[in-house]
């Protein structure tokens, strides 16, 4: 979805008049049942001129490489559960998603002052496994569960298009 209503929100150019009350109010209008079962809400924003003419190849992983760490993360969770780590139930996230002790910490600060529900706790860990999966990572470590926890959603207050 757009950061605001008119979409410029965070733009360089300042082209955005849209108060923060409008703001909150567009972002309003998605509920919080829909965001629980939204798996990664992460900011793309448009690309500037040196990107389009460059085609972006400059800065962007070359799609080949990108394709085979997805294969070899989809074979890792293949061999470990027999199904993709979001396929996973209660059960199975529960069994193959185990952060450390130190990411589990974050992981509980996190869920707090997120007020993650259940459903979203669990997405959330099935991401922090895909995150250390494609890490080529046996165990969640802290810095996958922070990775998961900031696709999880862009803060109210912060402008969508200033987030890196």
């Amino acid at each position: 979805m757009n950061p605001c209503p008119c979409g410029w929100r965070g733009d360089p150019s300042g082209r955005c008049q849209c108060t923060p009350d409008q703001v909150s109010r567009y972002r309003g209008r998605v509920s919080g049942p829909l965001l629980d079962r939204i798996d990664l809400a992460i900011d793309v924003p448009p690309p500037s001129a040196t990107q389009l003419v460059l085609d972006g190849a400059a800065v962007a992983p070359e799609s080949a490489v990108v394709r085979e760490a997805v294969v070899r993360a989809r074979a890792r969770q293949q061999r470990r559960q027999g199904v993709t780590n979001g396929r996973l139930d209660a059960a199975g996230t529960a069994r193959h998603c185990v952060p450390t002790s130190a990411a589990q910490q974050l992981f509980a600060t996190a869920s707090a002052r997120l007020g993650l529900s259940a459903r979203a706790y669990h997405r959330v860990a099935r991401i922090a496994r895909t995150v250390a999966d494609l890490a080529d990572s046996d165990v969640i470590e802290a810095a996958h569960v922070a990775e998961a926890v900031g696709y999880r959603r862009l803060p109210a207050e912060q402008p969508a298009r200033a987030r890196a």
